[in-house]
């Protein structure tokens, strides 16, 4: 397995002069990319048929008149309609332009609903502002039409490093790039927008170049780290988890977490339940466990024994102080430990006074699992709070506020969403892409903390551990697809891990 990497478009910028420089005319990437592109557009219209090329003012316009007289060339009628006449295009794009050699239309007259296929090339990784004017008109003209797209690069209008909308953004069935996936790919909209992407090796190479390494989260991410059990040893190598349950009424949560880190291979996991709440978690838990704390004094005395190793809460505790000191004894305690929901919105408009309290000094990494509102609340709530925090919570890419809160807490992050975002304080990163919209379900959440910490309990490292449980849990929710409820997730693990471990 080969870690697929990332590249935003600085990155793409940079892995492509260094290519030129070392020797590879830039026209001859152009070539190359437009032959890639020709190539799909065949996969997607193996018979002849009508294609409408859509060419913009710059380089990926250049790949899409390469494209257009290949598909000619190949038995295709193929049409082009251009943002600018050739007499006006430099560089390579010119020389494309000449390559084609037949009539431009404007791109005012194109129209898509006469074409068997269109093959957008109007914008690539490089747009750097919203679209509007006419753009606007022929993307609208485009999404209309109901006609199968192939996109060049990305999706014209779609951001390649946030994923986000720059105005208007091409709607494509297909999407070939070249030499690495770009953020955008992953992240939404922008892979709603994307289709089934396909990478093209044009002979440009991603390796050695500066900037935050982000990945494709998968399994040559994290599995050389995977806990492998002893064939000689015995539930107590394994860890022991404790999961906090809020009081009478609210110990679901805390149930559906310590499932999870149970299924996830934790050799012993416990509830920490008050002894109000105990009869109730009692009467639903075998295999896992019971402690009693009443107070967060208990819960310190409790961890005095470090052969609890790793602890997760959050869910359903409540929000105010009493769950704020719970998390500060927790963290005091310096175990491998998971935060979230009510954990992280208690500190709401008190970023910088959690942030002291994850930034203390630690053997054991801390993992927080917000979704964006939990991120929001606790970074841009109401109350005395940094502009450095709200700076974070503002940031337009969802991987940009994943890595900002991570390094702001020094904290492992896992933002939640369809397109989850795993982050490190060093500002590495991985994106899901394996998620289905049916984990969108109460409890979900709560599965995949105890996920994290159930791994974290078998010595998994932090960055390790949240993104194979982030790939994990999405897993068991695609396997088991419609009608999924949280109590589903932990049982299907097994078969997930059966896979992953041969």
């Amino acid at each position: 397995m080969r870690m697929q990497p990332l590249l935003n478009s600085r990155q793409m910028r940079e892995a492509d002069r260094r290519t030129i420089e070392n020797g590879t005319p830039g026209f001859t990437l152009m070539l190359r990319a437009g032959e890639a592109a020709a190539d799909a557009a065949c996969r997607m219209l193996p018979q002849a048929g009508r294609v409408l090329v859509l060419c913009g003012p710059g380089n990926n316009g250049g790949d899409g008149f390469v494209a257009a007289r290949i598909l000619a060339d190949r038995g295709h009628r193929v049409t082009v309609a251009a943002m600018k006449p050739v007499a006006d295009l430099s560089g390579d794009a010119a020389e494309a332009g000449h390559l084609w050699g037949e009539a431009v239309c404007p791109l005012a007259a194109a129209d898509p609903a006469g074409a068997d296929l269109v093959v957008d090339a109007l914008f690539g990784t490089g747009l750097a502002r919203d679209l509007q004017g006419e753009v606007v008109e022929a993307i609208a003209r485009v999404n209309g039409a109901g006609r199968p797209v192939l996109a060049i690069d990305v999706p014209s209008g779609i951001d390649a490093d946030t994923g986000l909308v720059r105005g208007a953004a091409v709607k494509a069935e297909r999407t070939v790039t070249f030499a690495c996936r770009k953020p955008g790919h992953l992240l939404y909209p922008g892979r709603a927008h994307a289709g089934a992407v396909e990478v093209a090796d044009i002979g440009v190479s991603c390796m050695g170049l500066d900037g935050p390494a982000v990945h494709a989260n998968g399994p040559e991410i994290w599995l050389p780290a995977f806990p492998r059990i002893d064939p000689a040893g015995h539930k107590y190598d394994r860890g022991h988890a404790l999961v906090l349950s809020g009081g009478p009424g609210h110990t679901g949560a805390a149930r559906l977490a310590a499932r999870g880190a149970l299924r996830a291979g934790a050799g012993l996991v416990s509830v920490v339940t008050s002894a109000r709440a105990l009869a109730v978690n009692a009467a639903h838990l075998t295999a896992i466990m019971m402690r009693v704390c009443d107070d967060p004094d208990e819960f310190s005395d409790l961890l005095t024994d470090d052969r609890f190793n790793a602890l997760a809460l959050g869910p359903a505790l409540g929000v105010g102080e009493a769950t704020r000191r719970w998390v500060e004894a927790a963290l005091e305690a310096d175990r491998a430990t998971v935060l979230d929901a009510d954990a992280l919105t208690s500190f709401s408009g008190m970023a910088e006074g959690f942030a002291a309290l994850a930034r203390a000094p630690r053997e054991h990494p801390v993992v927080l699992t917000p979704h964006e509102g939990e991120l929001r609340r606790l970074l841009a709530g109401p109350g005395e709070v940094s502009a450095e925090a709200r700076e974070i919570a503002g940031r337009p890419s969802k991987l940009d506020r994943a890595v900002g809160l991570a390094a702001f807490a020094n904290a492992i992050v896992v933002l939640k969403g369809a397109d989850t975002v795993v982050a490190s304080p060093e500002g590495s990163a991985v994106i899901n892409e394996n998620g289905s919209p049916y984990l969108g379900t109460a409890g979900s959440g709560d599965v995949l903390g105890g996920i994290v910490a159930g791994l974290m309990a078998q010595g998994m490292p932090g960055f390790e551990a949240a993104a194979c449980a982030v790939w994990m849990h999405a897993e068991a929710g695609a396997r088991f697809g419609p009608g999924l409820i949280a109590e589903d997730i932990p049982e299907g693990l097994p078969a997930v891990l059966r896979d992953l471990l041969g």
